[in-house]
């Protein structure tokens, strides 16, 4: 069997004028590494790729470790870590930070919240929307809550109105206008996200995957773009360290995200191996295509580590 488990943003100091973004320190990405030694054996994404249905259905526990978004702090706090303790994890990338130069649509929401208290946040977002879809009916403002039930109302409704309300070029547009308000584009990629010869380095230690062109929900679009968004990043990332990319993470991993015909153009896309952000342990009849991976808050000594406790018992029943 195999737990995959999955980290974004590690950083010592998160402190931000309004909270935003959340991840884990250096000591406790140690501590929970060490915790996960004590129950299972770390493999090599090599391993996986060469062995993966012997891996997958064995009855010893695996662990692999995995890091979205590319981001620059996962080389320079993480990958030290793991290379004392012997680790070897995967780093998926994202190729519009260094195609395009261009931040994430996410990272561009998740910078801006971080400087500005949520009603204000909605207030600039409504200003600059001449279509009138900022605003809510009352319906909506309900739906908004029962499906953010852990933010407040204001956050709730904001959320709701960027990923229900607004397309993807609308958020785009929207976002792009109050981005560049606040931050300096090329100060951001330079600052946020690695560099080409740490993807080299990566590369050449079997630790590269793709994660997409432009970190899409991939389940909600045509199968052209899906097309692009996989063979933008994989070429790129090919052509750069002229090696093979077989690993791909998909945007999300919701379910919704992962939806047909996701898989099928993944394998068409020359990927071998493709994770989901469905939360479980991968126990034998798993498509290599979705595997399934843990929030690294779902982990031991994570604060829902429950997610993970779960599922662990059933295994072990």
């Amino acid at each position: 069997m195999l737990t995959v488990g999955n980290y974004h943003y590690i950083r010592n100091d998160f402190a931000a004028p309004y909270p935003s973004i959340f991840g884990v320190t250096p000591t406790f990405f140690r501590e929970q590494l060490v915790a996960l030694k004590e129950i299972g054996t770390f493999i090599t994404p090599q391993e996986l790729l060469e062995n993966r249905e012997q891996v997958i259905q064995s009855p010893n526990h695996y662990i692999l470790i995995t890091f979205d978004d590319g981001l620059k702090e996962q080389y320079l706090q993480a990958k030290p870590i793991l290379d004392e303790l012997e680790i070897k994890a995967l780093f998926f990338i994202n190729s519009i930070n260094f195609i395009e130069k261009e931040v994430t649509l996410v990272h561009k929401i998740h910078l801006l919240r971080s400087q500005m208290s949520t009603p204000a946040f909605f207030d600039i977002l409504k200003a600059f929307d001449i279509e009138g879809k900022t605003v809510l009916s009352k319906d909506e403002k309900v739906q908004a809550i029962i499906h953010y039930n852990y933010d407040d109302e204001e956050t709730a409704l904001l959320k709701f109105t960027l990923n229900f309300k607004l397309s993807i070029q609308e958020q785009r547009d929207l976002i792009g206008v109050i981005f560049d308000r606040h931050f300096d584009t090329d100060q951001v990629v330079k600052g946020l996200y690695m560099t080409e010869a740490q993807l080299i380095q990566l590369a050449n230690e079997g630790m590269l995957g793709s994660h997409t062109h432009s970190h899409l929900p991939l389940g909600y679009l045509d199968r052209d773009v899906i097309a692009k968004e996989y063979m933008t990043s994989k070429n790129y990332l090919e052509q750069l360290t002229n090696k093979d990319i077989p690993y791909v993470s998909y945007p999300y991993g919701s379910r919704e995200a992962c939806a047909a015909p996701v898989e099928e153009m993944a394998k068409s896309a020359a990927h071998t191996i493709g994770f989901t952000m469905e939360r479980s342990i991968n126990r034998g009849d798993e498509n290599p295509l979705l595997l399934k991976r843990f929030d690294c808050n779902d982990l031991p000594l994570g604060k829902n580590q429950k997610a993970f406790d779960h599922a662990y018992r059933l295994i072990h029943k």
